[in-house]
């Protein structure tokens, strides 16, 4: 049974990345508004295949079988790629789409920020962050300090 959900997990994580702007924000698990689920609260550890990316700092990742409802939406806490609009942005999200598609990654939580997680999150023991400035990924954007701020 747990290997059927792990392949039903990746079989969707895969279509969730190759299907690209469709999927706008297929991560439901953190409200727009109102509390956070507390296994979500800073200091949490959650972990799950990544099903979407949707730019080069922000991804999805499975914690349960329910799509969307299931996905909580990361924003890498220690990397801060360029805006999808601006250049180099769609560079940084299929770098981050590479390092990280249908792969288990481990995460813990630095708070809220708007409706998704700042996370630490890790593939292999290794920090994404490091990772994708590893792949030559260059950081910027707006979001510069801002994705570890807890509101």
């Amino acid at each position: 049974m747990h290997r059927r959900l792990t392949a039903l997990l990746l079989a969707g994580g895969a279509l969730a990345c190759a299907a690209g702007p469709a999927l706008a924000d297929p991560c439901r698990t953190v409200p727009d508004k109102g509390p956070m689920p507390a296994s979500l609260a800073r200091g949490e550890r959650f972990s799950g295949p990544v099903v979407h990316v949707a730019d080069g700092d922000s991804l999805c990742v499975a914690v349960g079988p329910r799509r969307g409802a299931d996905w909580v939406e990361v924003r890498l806490a220690d990397f801060h790629a360029p805006e999808l609009k601006a250049p180099g942005g769609r560079e940084a999200r299929d770098a981050l789409k590479g390092i990280t598609g249908g792969r288990r990654v481990d995460c813990v939580s630095r708070g809220r920020t708007w409706d998704r997680v700042a996370a630490d999150c890790r593939l292999g023991g290794q920090s994404l962050g490091d990772r994708m400035r590893a792949a030559g990924v260059a950081e910027g954007g707006r979001g510069r300090g801002e994705a570890a701020r807890p509101r």
